[in-house]
């Protein structure tokens, strides 16, 4: 049974993941709270990731970094201080781990790691500076570590358009806004967290043994299509 590292496995997109791996996979989630359910091939260790030792683990075959940010404010009202937090989590805390556990994963079975982007790198969307600079970097650690880590280790990074997560909740805040959100996309909805999950299954299965140092853009069309 492969065993897979989750973090960010309490909720939304990562929650999603670890449901669907759960019952085939032995699951390990570092998150600051535990998931919302139990299970024979789950453990839960309650981790900051950015200030806390990581555990030490005895195998691994894959990694999901979940953790993201949401902080869309007017240029002149970021501060460096909201950079640099965006930094830290999105880039940062996946180079810690990564790290961490990269001796393990080069003697994994058929080890793979995804993380997460934005679609808002590629796009250009207002008020998304500080996200965006902090995602592009989530973009050039997965090409230049699919560069570096080949032919061992995967890893590619998936961009979701809009997800409706509890971390998305301040942007889908009532239905008018869903519905312009919504009629923006070319397929005219955008992301449940299980849409991004079954894109993180494939890549890091078998199926996808031939992908890497790819970013892959999950966005009902918004990036690539204009009607």
């Amino acid at each position: 049974m492969r065993h897979l590292l989750i973090i960010g496995g309490s909720k939304g997109i990562g929650q999603a993941t670890l449901k669907m791996l759960i019952d085939h996979c032995k699951i390990t989630n570092f998150s600051r709270s535990a998931p919302e359910f139990d299970h024979p091939n789950l453990t839960h260790y309650s981790v900051d990731i950015l200030n806390d030792s990581l555990p030490e683990l005895e195998s691994l075959d894959g990694l999901v970094y979940c953790p993201g940010s949401i902080n869309l404010k007017p240029i002149n009202r970021l501060t460096i201080d909201d950079f640099k937090s965006d930094f830290d989590i999105n880039v940062l805390g996946a180079v810690k781990v990564i790290q961490q556990y990269l001796p393990l994963l080069k003697k994994g079975n058929n080890p793979s790691l995804v993380l997460f982007s934005t679609v808002a790198v590629k796009l250009g969307m207002p008020f998304h500076a500080s996200v965006a600079v902090s995602k592009a970097g989530v973009e050039g650690l997965t090409k230049s570590l699919a560069a570096e880590l080949a032919p061992t280790i995967r890893i590619n990074a998936i961009a979701p358009t809009v997800t409706k997560t509890g971390l998305a909740s301040g942007i889908l805040r009532n239905d008018r806004v869903i519905e312009n959100i919504n009629d923006r996309h070319p397929l005219k909805r955008f992301l449940d967290p299980e849409d991004a999950a079954h894109l993180a299954v494939y890549l890091l299965g078998e199926k996808s043994r031939y992908v890497t140092g790819q970013v892959i853009q999950l966005d009902s069309g918004i990036v690539s299509v204009k009607l």
